[in-house]
């Protein structure tokens, strides 16, 4: 489990970009982390895997402080930042020399996620583009088969097929032991991907819920008009009213991530509300 303990961080002094903040992340899971532009995603997952420094609070993995960066908790964790850097080695060579830090590391799953992305097995790696460069290394950080797998923005650079890929290796991918994070701006590339969300807004999660909790909770559908509903946030569309409202019900509905999201960003007081009320469980 990676758990949060009343955080609090800042790059410059007197300016914090968290505060008090708390979040448990449990295995068997696939969290998609949201939040604005600037609202501190990227280093909110350095701090998860010790790349950053809490001026106070602790994170720790399964009960080590991440910021020991102990042999043990790194080579059960893998982090791909949004921007990589890969050396002039040939895949095989990359493998020589790096694996050998993971311990589960699998040398026949790895190639065989290369070939379902369709990056070349003899690639040089600084050779390849972008995108590819992207997926042999998400490719390799699948087959280290660490516990923790960390991810931010890896959806940039990749083009729709290959996003579909993603999707599709990042699922079959995910084991009762395994917990991976996903931060991402591109909601609908983590759409049918993950199984609870966490948003992070104003210096805090606001958000820590499975989608199914989600959707016994709220009802999103889409109306002609609004009047006469007990709508807790809706956006215009070309089909009429994109809308959330309190699932008295049970009525099943998919949930849509990206207008939640907007919801919860726009402070969107009624919605704010029943999150921190509790009436969404767990939901802080």
């Amino acid at each position: 489990m990676i758990h949060i303990n009343n955080l609090s961080f800042g790059y410059k002094k007197g300016n914090l970009l968290f505060q008090n903040l708390e979040l448990s992340l449990s295995r068997g899971h696939i969290y998609g982390l949201l939040g604005k532009n600037g609202a501190g995603k990227s280093t909110l997952l350095k701090n998860m895997i010790g790349l950053a420094y809490p001026r106070s609070g602790s994170c720790t993995i399964d009960g080590a402080d991440v910021s020991k960066r102990s042999p043990k908790v790194l080579e059960n964790l893998y982090f791909i930042p949004e921007e990589i850097y890969v050396p002039s080695l040939s895949t095989a060579k990359f493998v020589a020399n790096t694996a050998c830090f993971y311990p589960k590391f699998n040398e026949q799953e790895f190639y065989g996620y290369l070939a379902e992305f369709e990056v070349p097995r003899h690639a040089i790696l600084d050779k390849l583009s972008f995108g590819q460069q992207k997926k042999f290394m998400i490719a390799f950080g699948l087959a280290s088969n660490t516990d923790f797998i960390v991810m931010d923005e890896p959806t940039n650079g990749l083009d729709i097929p290959s996003k579909v890929q993603f999707r599709k290796i990042i699922a079959s991918a995910l084991t009762e032991e395994r917990c991976m994070i996903i931060s991402t701006h591109q909601v609908r590339d983590l759409e049918s991907l993950i199984d609870t969300l966490v948003v992070l807004h104003n210096r805090e999660v606001v958000v820590n819920q499975e989608l199914d909790k989600i959707a016994e909770k709220l009802l999103f559908t889409t109306l002609s008009s609004t009047e006469g509903h007990e709508v807790l946030y809706a956006e215009e569309s070309y089909q009429g009213k994109h809308a959330i409202l309190p699932n008295h019900d049970g009525i099943y509905s998919r949930v849509d991530m990206e207008l939640f999201f907007n919801a919860i960003i726009s402070d969107n007081q009624l919605l704010l509300h029943m999150l921190k009320s509790n009436q969404l469980e767990n939901a802080i």
